[in-house]
């Protein structure tokens, strides 16, 4: 597998993209913004005209789309039928669990190999090609995504079936939200006691208050 076609460059896909140039793949790449074409280019993809174009030689297509409805217009009107028969689609982008389902089954009814890939991380684990992928497919599609997978991650763990690495992103993603409300209410709670903020964290962050949003996305300067 030597050429990947990269559809969505934005905040995150832009990263993702150049990690995979540099890990030795040819990237055809695509995205409507030009400013995002424009630093993919620098960064060594390939850019076409349209995703059609893009997936027509692509051993693999990754996808980094804003939502479901994205994935499925560009998967039915310019992947499927385009790409050629036997290549694997990896969507990244975080969707609905019903919308995932549905374009893999089109997918695979069509000749094709797909997995669900959402990413935790944020744009700097996407630059600096330390991503998690919670992956969703088949043992066989895992396997074959793997090597796509690992030059932008730190980790791929496979979910199980179809869909389950959305299920997985939503529910990691609830979690976090629920340590990001915690973490913003103690400081607060703990400033308008008069304990300082940075003792707070001095004593939080290496208690049993330890959490991502308070030791690596603290809320207070």
């Amino acid at each position: 597998m030597k050429t990947i076609a990269f559809i969505g460059l934005g905040n995150m896909g832009g990263g993702m993209a150049a990690n995979l140039v540099t890990a030795g793949y040819k990237v055809r790449a695509f995205d409507l913004s030009e400013e995002a074409r424009a630093k993919a280019k620098e960064n060594g993809c390939v850019l076409f005209s349209t995703v059609s174009e893009a997936v027509a030689e692509a051993d693999a297509v990754v996808t980094m789309l804003p939502n479901g409805k994205i994935v499925k217009s560009v998967y039915t009107g310019e992947v499927i039928g385009k790409a050629p028969k036997g290549a694997l689609f990896l969507d990244c982008s975080t969707i609905d669990v019903a919308t995932t389902r549905e374009v893999a089954e089109l997918a695979e009814n069509a000749g094709y190999t797909m997995v669900d890939a959402p990413v935790s991380g944020g744009i700097a684990a996407a630059n600096g090609g330390s991503l998690t992928f919670m992956v969703g497919g088949t043992s066989e599609a895992f396997a074959q995504a793997q090597a796509v997978l690992e030059p932008m991650s730190k980790a791929v763990i496979h979910a199980g079936q179809t869909g389950s690495g959305q299920v997985a992103k939503m529910c990691n993603n609830m979690l976090l939200a629920i340590h990001m409300i915690g973490t913003c209410e103690a400081m607060a709670l703990a400033k308008k006691a008069g304990l300082a903020p940075q003792k707070f964290y001095e004593i939080s962050s290496k208690s049993t208050g330890y959490n991502w949003s308070l030791n690596d996305y603290t809320p207070v300067p």
